[in-house]
């Protein structure tokens, strides 16, 4: 029996993707969003955290 029985006798079944399709377009739209609108001394930062010898975290 092939897969697409199976999901064809599930009530409501096609409204799966439609949600899947929404939640990776916000999920994408918000992250380009935050992308753009962050201060870029934040990602300068972030960008040098592997080469800071200084990072208090690592100093146990």
């Amino acid at each position: 029996m092939k897969f697409i029985n199976y999901l064809q006798s599930i009530a409501g079944v096609g409204i799966f993707p439609m949600i899947s399709l929404i939640m990776f377009f916000i999920f994408f739209t918000v992250l380009v969003v935050w992308a753009l609108k962050v201060d870029k001394t934040y990602i300068s930062d972030m960008k040098n955290i592997p080469l800071d010898n200084n990072n208090e975290s690592t100093q146990l």
